[in-house]
């Protein structure tokens, strides 16, 4: 369900002064009145923040390599490479599978 903000269009309470926020189903009218002092209220257009993460071409051929390894049952490999690159639950997954004890 989307939240959506709102704030009093003028007085109100505390609350509504301030601006708040409520979760509503989508289909859900829009509040017109504060629900603590019902003076006059209005949606907010809320801004959207979006964030892209780059993966680094070296970190996907790694991956890409690691699980060859492990659909070949080359665990050792795998586990190897997991560990330089700093994967430490998944090389020592394959460290296990590769027959070391941990």
């Amino acid at each position: 369900m989307p939240i959506y903000e709102y704030k009093a269009i003028e007085g109100g309470c505390e609350y509504c002064q301030d601006g708040f926020e409520i979760i509503q189903k989508i289909n859900s009218k829009f509040l017109s009145k504060c629900p603590k002092c019902h003076a006059p209220i209005k949606k907010l257009l809320s801004q959207f923040h979006a964030c892209v993460i780059e993966i680094p071409s070296a970190v996907i051929e790694t991956e890409k390599k690691i699980r060859e390894y492990e659909k070949e049952g080359s665990w050792g490999h795998a586990a190897e490479l997991a560990d330089k690159a700093n994967i430490e639950d998944r090389a020592r997954e394959n460290y296990k599978k590769a027959g070391y004890k941990m």
